[in-house]
């Protein structure tokens, strides 16, 4: 049964409160005995909290809490807090990729200071991502998005005595710290003309703008800038490859596919309930056409960027900008009374699948890191022959960022762009393909390293790093269990974006 009929109401956010306090747990235990490192229990209580918040999430998320057939979102203080399936889905997201990133990090930081403030913040940028999610206000959104932000600077200049760390801390605050502004703008303009920063009752007042019509437009133009920011996406893009080939890459992982994520996950939710298409699209503010243009280009640019690196972590960087253009496609394909909870449901079941890959992708670049293997395509050649499994995990990690069957990657491609063929979007299906087959290029140059060419030397590996290994498995089982569960899986995420639009 759903909990609006056994437990409290507050209790909706438990999972959001399960990170909250595994950060708060964190702290506490490092304020008790700074001067000491206990990797194996920091990095025991931050993937226990992930986990603990998963469970509950998914729980919640199977029991239809929130959702149309168990009495619909449950709302708190005032519908600043939206509680429903689209939340508790990405809640999933991010908690699941926490978790990877945890036990990665038990390896990666073994020797290194300040782990515990390591853990606290990924758990507190965690918190802000599943608050984003379930933003009802743009107060809520910006404060939610702000928690997830600021950590996530720390975290990229985690490595204080590395130069490139630094310096890629640096620029991504820098542009942050514009994008945030930009966003707070566009907010304060919403509020100029619709008197309120309610979702919902910015969606009931936007359509009597009147002669205010031009200042809701650069609103929800700069709006849509703050998100693009968040996702990575084109002209806000510049500062992934940078943070990402910079920062650890436990977190280079957490930043490409739960920061991700939590972008689209307010951008859905804010679009589609504040500035509804009926109501919007008559006023000349086409925000549909708006995000089909940053789609294209972000896809196509991200592709072609990574198809011309020769270093991996690179390559992976500008490839997740692809992807973000391939998830646009869930704003992008919207238009008054289509099938939009079909199309919006796949991207997000897209971003779920995502998340397994890319994480695994990542970490197992950070076990390559541990190795001291090197960077380049031409550094992985043989490694095949000294790490059989590893490598086959990222053979799979690659194939399905590919989309090729059989592999989850495919399947959630393959109910996206069929999602905007639906919706009568056929040419952004076509562009998403063609770029589909670009990015295989690339992606199979790790493959081909790994597996065919021979080694230039020899590899002096060392013992495995359990942790990231570990890691690597998960990511590896998860993303080929989604294969056999997509049905489901996107049966529920549209199901839970088609009540947006209700």
């Amino acid at each position: 049964m759903p909990i609006q009929t056994q437990l409290p109401t507050w209790t909706a956010v438990t999972p959001t409160l399960l990170l909250a306090l595994t950060a708060l747990v964190l702290f506490l235990v490092d304020s008790i005995d700074p001067d000491s490192t206990r990797p194996t229990a920091l990095a025991g209580i931050s993937a226990l909290g992930s986990v603990s918040a998963l469970a509950v999430a998914g729980w919640f998320l199977l029991a239809g809490t929130g959702q149309t057939g168990s009495g619909g979102a449950i709302e708190l203080y005032g519908g600043s807090i939206v509680v429903d399936g689209m939340s508790l889905f990405f809640t999933v997201i991010f908690a699941s990729v926490a978790a990877m990133v945890s036990l990665a990090s038990y390896d990666y930081l073994r020797d290194r200071t300040y782990q515990a403030e390591f853990y606290s913040l990924v758990m507190l940028a965690a918190t802000g991502m599943s608050l984003m999610a379930s933003s009802g206000s743009l107060v809520t959104v910006f404060v939610s998005l702000e928690l997830a932000s600021l950590p996530s600077y720390a975290l990229v200049a985690f490595l204080k005595k590395n130069r490139g760390s630094v310096e890629a801390g640096l620029k991504y605050f820098l542009v942050g710290a514009v994008s945030s502004a930009i966003f707070a703008f566009g907010i304060s303009l919403i509020y100029a003309v619709t008197g309120s920063l309610l979702l919902s009752e910015v969606a009931a007042a936007i359509g009597d703008a009147g002669d205010l019509v031009g200042v809701a437009g650069i609103g929800i133009v700069m709006i849509a800038g703050g998100f693009a920011f968040k996702t990575a996406s084109v002209p806000f893009h510049f500062w992934a490859p940078e943070a990402y080939e910079g920062a650890p890459a436990p977190i280079s992982a957490f930043l490409s596919s739960a920061s991700k994520a939590a972008g689209f996950a307010v951008a859905f939710r804010v679009f589609a309930v504040a500035f509804p298409i009926d109501a919007v699209v008559p006023m000349g503010v086409d925000w549909p056409l708006l995000f089909a243009v940053l789609a294209v280009v972000t896809m196509t640019l991200g592709n072609f960027a990574a198809a011309t690196q020769e270093n991996v972590k690179r390559m992976l960087a500008y490839s997740s900008v692809g992807h973000a253009g391939y998830a646009l496609i869930g704003l992008a394909a919207l238009s008054g009374g289509g099938p939009n909870g079909s199309v919006m449901g796949a991207s997000m079941a897209h971003l779920l699948v995502y998340g397994f890959m890319n994480t695994g992708a990542f970490l197992f670049i950070a076990m390559v890191e541990h190795w001291g293997v090197g960077r380049t395509f031409e550094d992985y050649n043989g490694l095949a022959t000294q790490a059989p499994v590893a490598c086959l995990a990222m053979t799979v990690f690659m194939f399905s960022l590919a989309g090729l069957p059989p592999f989850g990657g495919f399947l959630s491609k393959y109910a996206l762009f069929y999602g905007a063929i639906q919706g009568g979007f056929w040419w952004l299906a076509a562009v998403g393909a063609i770029n589909s087959a670009l990015s295989l290029f690339y992606y199979s140059r790790v493959v081909k390293a790994m597996w065919i060419e021979d080694a230039s030397g020899t590899f002096d590996l060392g013992a495995t790093p359990l942790g990231i290994y570990v890691a690597v498995l998960v990511a590896a089982v998860g993303t080929l269990v989604l294969l056999p569960a997509f049905g489901p899986v996107v049966e529920t995420a549209q199901s839970a974006a088609t009540a947006l639009f209700a």
